[in-house]
């Protein structure tokens, strides 16, 4: 959920979709917006080549020597809110050369004002710092962290910049809507890399709310901290999107007075307040204060936000494990002035395979220009593999595979997945299942192919479990609306469906998938004690291949948002996480099931709950309005 009211007001705007926008337009209120900056200066900078000579880097060589690992990348998930955290701060403060930044949303509270401030002490002793940040939460108090960009040895640029009001939400979404195609296409990408050596990827943006530190509602995350070749595969994607003409330096954008207005603005806003509510007899609490001139934080959520240290990399488990990345191309976004045109039903066929065998990972890239293709995929720094018989990768062949590779024993079982988008890619690798599917989308509106996959995956016998928010826990309530519809067709496939409470038993609290220790950084509960609302994107293929990443399986993901996933070939992790998942899904979510052609909510394990008949825990008003524009919204659009 979106960390202040405007924000959550705009965040699900785009998700009601042309509803509201469409109304305002045929009323005649507005007509376009200005355009942006032309010409815009964009120094290319590439990662950092080599980690070795870093404290980082020799951190991996140390951890893989004395787990012996065979594989040379290791993986570490970060479930709950604290391990998420306490990372982040560790590789803050153990980059010497870089830091590397891309996220959807970076919101202005006490979780980032503390994260920020260390990293500008990195950038201050001699880290490159290189943030990269989608423009659609920029706005209001959000807009302040742009200010990064005007700290030296800090570059910042924006990712398909919405031109007009920064002021507010509201003034944003008014500014926008003679554009809103390209509004509805969002960079969802999430990266922190650290001397290209370590980085973490997964569901989570930066925000109190992803951290556990929120009062209103945190969000059940989960992330997972890569360390070894494979992050130079996620740097890889990082520097695609920062040297992409959709990325635009901050300054091209708004001054270093004009944010200084706004702050200023906000706290003149702040001081009315203060006085109106004291003049009417009464008071704010003395530890409402305002966070890096951004939203108030109370004094509760500072110090529980200042009292987290660092992980321990040097001691920290990690699982070692072949693994790729697959991520979307910056082209998925279209640049300025390009027409959106309406959204083809299905992205046209390309043989551009990932391989992950037993011994290792094999990769391929569309050939052609660098955003000629909807998506790549690159694993552990491999060579690309031979294509499959009658296939080519955009006309061309992919350069032969590393004898470790191509001399991989004979039951060495391989999974391929064709990439026109991340999602694409993950149908695919369904479709290679034998015996369980286990999946996490916060937000589930299956397409056609998707549900295709399903069904097909249910005639070959294959298990299928999907756990997603139930209305009452999700954040946002209309794309509960295009998951309803198709309800009914999925469980008759005998598709097992459930829906997480927004009320969870404290040792499930802000943590799903975890694996065990990781080094020191805190435990896996949720800070704080509020509504709970899912947002892990996970997939668990028969209990041997592991994706965490930033997609839904949602039209939104599939055909709008770009987005980044991670596949890792571990049996054990894989084991680990299902296990902690299962426990969730027995005591945290309602089972939903027909009877009769009739919908039923079972209820959730040692809950003391009843069954339910309708959407359980949430309100009549959320009810009648699911009833009312769910009808009207169209599934792209949720």
């Amino acid at each position: 959920m979106p960390s202040s009211p405007a924000p959550a007001f705009l965040a699900t705007t785009v998700r009601y979709g042309r509803l509201a926008v469409t109304a305002l337009l045929a009323a005649g209120a507005f007509t376009g917006c200005a355009g942006l900056p032309k010409d815009v200066h964009r120094p290319v900078s590439t990662a950092l080549t080599s980690s070795a000579e870093t404290t980082l880097g020799r951190t991996v060589d140390a951890r893989r020597a004395a787990a012996q690992g065979r594989h040379a990348s290791g993986f570490l998930l970060l479930n709950g809110p604290q391990d998420a955290y306490s990372s982040r701060l560790a590789l803050v403060d153990g980059a010497e050369k870089s830091l590397d930044l891309q996220y959807y949303a970076i919101h202005a509270d006490a979780s980032t004002e503390r994260l920020l401030l260390s990293v500008v002490a990195a950038a201050k002793r001699g880290v490159r710092v290189r943030v990269l940040l989608d423009d659609f939460h920029s706005t209001g108090r959000d807009a302040q962290v742009m200010r990064l960009a005007f700290v030296p040895n800090i570059e910042m640029r924006m990712f398909n910049p919405l031109a007009g009001a920064r002021g507010s939400s509201l003034g944003r979404m008014f500014s926008v809507l003679g554009d809103f195609s390209r509004v509805q296409q969002r960079m969802h990408n999430k990266l922190f890399i650290a001397d290209n050596a370590m980085g973490v990827t997964g569901g989570r943006n930066l925000g109190d709310a992803y951290f556990g530190n929120a009062d209103t509602g945190n969000f059940v995350d989960l992330d997972v901290l890569a360390v070894g070749p494979i992050v130079q595969d996620l740097s890889r994607s990082f520097d695609s999107y920062w040297n992409n003409e959709r990325a635009y330096p901050v300054q091209s954008l708004i001054t270093r007075q004009e944010l200084n207005t706004m702050r200023e603005s906000m706290r003149t806003s702040d001081a009315a307040r203060r006085e109106r509510i004291e003049g009417q007899g009464g008071a704010l609490a003395p530890d409402n204060q305002p966070v890096g001139d951004g939203r108030r934080a109370t004094a509760a959520q500072r110090a529980r936000i200042w009292d987290y240290q660092p992980m321990d990399l040097a001691q920290a488990q990690f699982t070692w494990a072949p693994a790729a990345v697959l991520v979307d191309k910056p082209a998925k976004i279209p640049p300025d002035g390009a027409s959106t045109g309406t959204l083809p039903e299905k992205a046209p066929a390309r043989a551009t395979p990932v391989t992950i065998t037993s011994r290792g990972a094999r990769t391929a890239t569309a050939a052609g220009p660098p955003s000629a293709s909807p998506a790549s995929t690159t694993g552990a720094g491999m060579a690309p593999p031979n294509p499959s018989p009658g296939s080519s990768a955009g006309g061309s062949s992919p350069a032969p595979a590393p004898n470790g590779i191509a001399n991989a024993s004979p039951d060495s079982e391989t999974l391929e997945a064709q990439t026109d988008t991340v999602v694409d890619g993950l149908l695919q690798l369904m479709g290679q299942a034998r015996r369980d599917l286990l999946i996490i989308s916060p937000y589930f509106v299956p397409g056609p192919d998707m549900k295709q996959a399903f069904a097909a995956a249910r005639a070959r016998g294959v298990r299928v479990r999907v756990l997603t928010n139930s209305l009452a826990s999700n954040d946002a309530p209309i794309a509960h609306a295009g998951y309803a519809r198709h309800r009914p067709d999925l469980l008759a496939m005998g598709v097992d469906l459930y829906e997480m409470r927004s009320e969870l038993p404290g040792v499930l609290r802000g943590s799903l998938g975890s694996t065990g220790s990781t080094g020191g950084g805190g435990g896996t509960g949720s800070m704080g004690s509020s509504r709970a609302m899912l947002h892990s994107k996970l997939l668990i293929m028969d209990g041997r291949l592991l994706v965490v990443g930033s997609m839904n399986l949602d039209i939104r993901s599939q055909r709008q948002n770009t987005e980044i996933a991670l596949l890792i070939r571990s049996t054990d992790l894989s084991r680990r996480a299902t296990a902690q998942i299962e426990t969730a899904l027995r005591e945290a979510a309602w089972h939903v099931q027909l009877k009769e052609g009739a919908l039923v909510w079972r209820a959730p394990q040692g809950s003391g709950l009843s069954d339910a008949t309708s959407e359980p825990d949430a309100s009549i008003p959320l009810r009648l309005m699911l009833q009312l524009l769910g009808p009207l919204a169209p599934d792209h659009l949720l």
